[in-house]
């Protein structure tokens, strides 16, 4: 035996499911000799990019683990007291290893199938109300993307609720002590809406001016502050002005919540809440608002509905698919939540319970308390009279250089105000140890010396007070949830229970088109809970952050060599996001240009909903184009509405391949019309695990395209977040790309930020940036030919059987294609019922009945293997001999396995079976489920129920033990 000592297992055969006996077998069936035959079959030869990908070759796992350490060991980690809205924190450990660190949590979609995901929701339903109890408010979402985008929502909600007096208001109000990085994104928001924001001390403004619609203050503000609103609150409701409070979730454990202040919105971000810093995200935002305005609420609400057994059942409420978004009319084009970092809030507080988060809340305080009255005891002016973990320190420019020198050399970061002032914030993980550094280093440069042994014994017995009319009276989290799991032994088995109910990529394929889950490696996955990473803060000092900036930087220049682009702004912490930041940026251009005049989008009307939604957000006015009877765009009709509207043309935007899984032949000719009549063209990037390495964005003549890199870069869905839209641009728009208002990313003429954080969502990149280093230029390219190729195994296996309804000029489909089953409904199956019967199988349903109504798309991913793809054929084959057998009468219209679906173990295993078809039938269709079976916990949801019954938080136990006892 030989042994090349040079070589190692390589991450692509690792990722890349088929192996090559697979692949020879595939061929056959497909029926062609290669899968470069195939490939060229189907990726059109005019956009094909020869060149091989300019990045560095392949790293193996051990290698790259090893460079990606090195990296992180360039982060300094600093003890923060910067505060800001990011705040170090504890994760429990418990939470950590069963919900951050456990596939069955991370690998899991959007809850769109409620029977399969009812753990994920039940921990929603935790997380919702904890955010409506601890805000004094009456419903609450599950979760937005971050702080800032939270704020941003709610003054678009409110614009849009103006009753008819106030139609023409346009101010809104913006307190000057907001943290700075949700003002920036205010601004963003504000411009293409009309609205004009005013910028002042709330004291200083009169908010009875008819002009003004709505207003937001932070509680505390960014000075740490904690101010009394409600004579501005009172004078806001009786000029029926909207209110949003900002607010730190952890202060309003001590602290009257705004919610009985009378705010109308109350938005702000559970970061603080188990959630790692990560620089700056991904964590969860939370918005909550009163009954009144349930239907406003932008992103997703759980509700409680119920089951075809009468059982209780949770399931998205309201709007529970993305392209129910409202298109052209949105005022919103919220897709997507941060799910999996909400998950881990809820159980932060289910494990801590209201009494354990009155211990941290107690003690956060009272080390600002202690720290108040030491600098006020060393001649230090403390200048905030009432604050909750946040101490502003008079000081001139010489005291702050002083101090800010002497912390930095103990390793510990401070927040240094432009006007001279210091802030110094507390937070959960700050012992009185660090108390006591932070006081010696004060005490450097003031007029009297504090004894170590003092303040140690000062901290023993501390009493927690506020100046004035602050404290919390009303109680919280009175649920048994939040009192029963405090015991770890208790929590564990919760967490596994919660788990147990949900299917998730650990228990088989989840074959969603234009969603891409595709593996998530374990190796990409292992840096993001290092504290090199987990733990630095996003404004920290830039010599502190170099192994960020290293990593950030050679992710930016791989995905632009991947897209082909000049750069990559990382900064949208969604795909929808990016959408919106790539109109602002080609709108900031054109107005650059002396065509702020340009304001007309053309869309496809494939389009995915988020697209007209975000062109209205950035806006511009929405003009669909026809498709033709293949799918793809009618060329004829796109040039006669670029000519149209040429004068006012902005952009076009289009999926490339289309969302109906198609390389359309004529996308360079569609670029060329745009460019033609003064457009640019916006590529959404949901089907780039299909261009990869074959060709590229740039190559094919867009100037601004998002990736997903939840998506094709293996960041994982978490059960519905988080997810990462960057923006890759040519070179004429690389100047407009987002900044920051804190930190200077500033390319010459930026537009203001889209997120909070600069770098977006940073704490998750290392699995992009690991994906994109072990896969190499070979693995990336042989990726998408293995997902091309998987995806025409299944058509060519289900074509006999099932109508694929679009495919390009030589029969093949992209890396996804469309299953139409509306003939099906002629004799009474839909497509919700093959989408329910596949949960019997053991499957996740493709994408249901988008891009068209009645319809399943498909898409395999390339790391699903024959066998994988094999066994998901013949679950849908079986299928459809069930609908054969309704369809020919041998089966009963309506009492049948696709009606019925899912079959629960509580039903199958009952005494009593009324059914025309045996209990095996519907439990054991297939040979394979007798030793593999996941069982759905719930039978089908009633979705209309719910919606009219909408109930959003956790259900009384009352009403779980009337169930039992019917």
């Amino acid at each position: 035996m030989i042994a090349n000592l040079n070589e190692r297992t390589h991450f692509q055969h690792r990722h890349n499911g088929p192996s090559n006996e697979d692949i020879s077998q595939m061929l056959d069936t497909i029926g062609v000799d290669s899968v470069d035959e195939l490939i060229d079959q189907t990726v059109p030869e005019n956009i094909r990019k020869r060149a091989d990908l300019k990045i560095p070759e392949a790293l193996d796992e051990f290698s790259y683990v090893r460079s990606v350490k090195e990296i992180a060991s360039k982060n300094k980690v600093f003890k923060s007291f910067i505060g800001l809205g990011y705040y170090n924190c504890v994760t429990p450990a418990v939470i950590q290893r069963n919900i951050l660190e456990n596939p069955g949590w991370y690998t899991a979609y959007t809850p769109y199938q409620a029977e399969i995901a009812q753990g994920r929701l039940e921990a929603l339903v935790n997380f919702q109300t904890m955010v409506s109890d601890l805000t004094g408010m009456e419903i609450a979402n599950a979760s937005l993307l971050d702080e800032a985008t939270a704020a941003a929502e709610a003054m678009s909600m409110q614009f849009s609720l103006r009753k008819k007096d106030k139609k023409s208001a346009q101010k809104y109000f913006v307190d000057e002590r907001i943290f700075p990085q949700t003002l920036d994104v205010l601004k963003t928001r504000a411009l293409p809406l009309g609205i004009e924001l005013v910028i002042d001390k709330y004291e200083n403004i009169d908010i009875s001016a008819p002009e003004y619609f709505g207003l937001i203050v932070q509680y505390p503000n960014s000075e740490g502050s904690v101010e009394d609103y409600r004579a501005l609150f009172s004078v806001a409701k009786e000029n029926q002005v909207f209110i949003t409070a900002a607010a730190d979730l952890m202060s309003l454990v001590l602290l009257t919540p705004p919610g009985e202040m009378g705010a109308d919105v109350v938005v702000g971000t559970t970061q603080r809440f188990g959630v790692p810093m990560g620089f700056g995200g991904p964590h969860a935002g939370f918005f909550a608002t009163k009954e009144d305005y349930k239907r406003q609420i932008p992103g997703r609400i759980i509700g409680v509905s119920q089951d075809s057994h009468g059982n209780k059942a949770y399931r998205m409420a309201l709007q529970t698919r993305e392209q129910h978004i409202r298109r052209e009319k949105a005022t919103s084009n919220i897709c997507t939540a941060q799910v999996l970092l909400g998950v881990i809030a809820g159980a932060y507080v289910v494990y801590h319970g209201p009494n354990g988060l009155k211990r941290i809340a107690s003690r956060i305080h009272g080390l600002a308390q202690l720290a108040s009255q030491y600098l006020g005891e060393m001649g230090f002016e403390q200048e905030n009279q009432v604050f909750f973990d946040t101490l502003k320190i008079k000081a001139d420019d010489s005291l702050k250089a002083k101090v800010k020198a002497e912390a930095e050399s103990r390793g510990i970061n401070f927040n240094y105000y432009n006007n001279g002032s210091i802030g110094v914030a507390f937070d959960e993980t700050h012992t009185v140890a660090e108390l006591v550094e932070v006081v010696s280093i004060f005490g450097k440069f003031g007029t009297k010396v504090i004894e170590e042994a003092s303040v140690v014994e000062a901290a023993n017995h501390v009493e927690i007070k506020f100046n004035g009319d602050f404290d919390r009276t009303s109680s919280f989290m009175e649920h048994p949830v939040y009192q029963k799991y405090q015991s770890e032994h208790e929590m564990l088995r919760y967490l596994k229970r919660l788990e147990n109910k949900d299917l998730s990529l650990a228990h088989s394929m989840i074959s969603l088109g234009s969603c891409t889950m595709k593996l998530n490696a374990t190796s990409e996955m292992v840096p993001i809970t290092w504290p090199e990473f987990a733990q630095m803060h996003p404004f920290a000092p830039v010599d502190q952050t170099e192994g960020y900036r290293e990593l950030i930087t050679n992710l930016t220049e791989w995905l632009s060599e991947i897209t082909g682009f000049y750069t990559t702004s990382l900064q949208p912490n969604s795909g929808a996001q990016g959408e919106y930041a790539g109109l602002l940026v080609i709108k900031a251009y054109q107005a650059d240009k002396g065509e702020g005049h340009r304001n007309v989008t053309l869309i496809p009307s494939s389009a995915h909903g988020t697209n007209p939604a975000s062109a209205v957000m950035a806006g511009n006015s929405v003009v669909i184009v026809k498709c033709d009877e293949r799918g793809n765009i009618d060329v004829a009709d796109l040039r006669a509405k670029a000519e149209q509207y040429k004068e006012t043309l902005s952009s076009l935007m289009i999926t490339y391949p289309s969302t109906h899984g198609v390389f359309e032949e004529s996308v360079i000719e569609i670029c060329d019309i745009i460019h033609q009549n003064g457009g640019q063209v916006y590529m959404d990037g949901a089907n780039m695990n299909a261009q990869v390495g074959l060709t590229s964005p740039g190559h094919i003549g867009a100037d601004v395209c998002h990736l997903n890199l939840h998506k094709t870069f293996a960041i994982p869905h978490g059960g519905g977040g988080p997810g990462i839209g960057p923006i890759g641009v040519a070179e004429h728009l690389a100047p407009y790309l987002p900044g920051s208002a804190l930190v200077d990313i500033d390319n010459g003429k930026a537009i203001s930020s889209i997120s909070a954080a600069p770098f977006g969502s940073a704490g998750v990149l290392p699995i992009s940036y690991g994906y994109v280093a072990m896969m190499g230029p070979d693995g990336l390219l042989n990726a998408t030919k293995m997902a091309i190729l998987n995806a025409n195994y299944i058509k060519t296996r289900l074509e006999a059987k099932f109508p694929i309804l679009y495919t390009g000029s030589n029969g093949r489909c992209a890396h996804e294609m469309i299953v139409d089953c509306r003939a099906f409904k002629s004799f009474g199956i839909e497509v919700e019922d093959i989408a329910k019967r596949l949960m019997d199988y053991g499957f996740h349903a493709p994408t249901v009945s988008f891009p068209v109504a009645g319809t399943l798309m498909i898409e395999p991913t390339e790391s699903e293997t024959k066998e994988e793809l094999d066994r998901f054929c013949d679950a849908l084959l079986q299928i459809r001999e069930e609908i054969e057998a309704v369809e020919n009468g041998m089966m009963d219209a309506n009492d049948n396995v696709l009606k019925n679906a899912p079959h629960t173990a509580d039903s199958v295993l009952s005494e009593e079976w009324s059914h025309g078809y045996s209990r095996t039938e519907a439990a054991y269709p297939l040979e394979y489920l007798r030793t593999n079976k996941f069982w759905p916990s719930v039978g089908r949801v009633d979705n209309a129920y719910g919606d009219r019954h909408l109930f959003c938080s956790c259900i009384p136990v009352e009403e779980f033990e009337e169930v039992l006892e019917a």
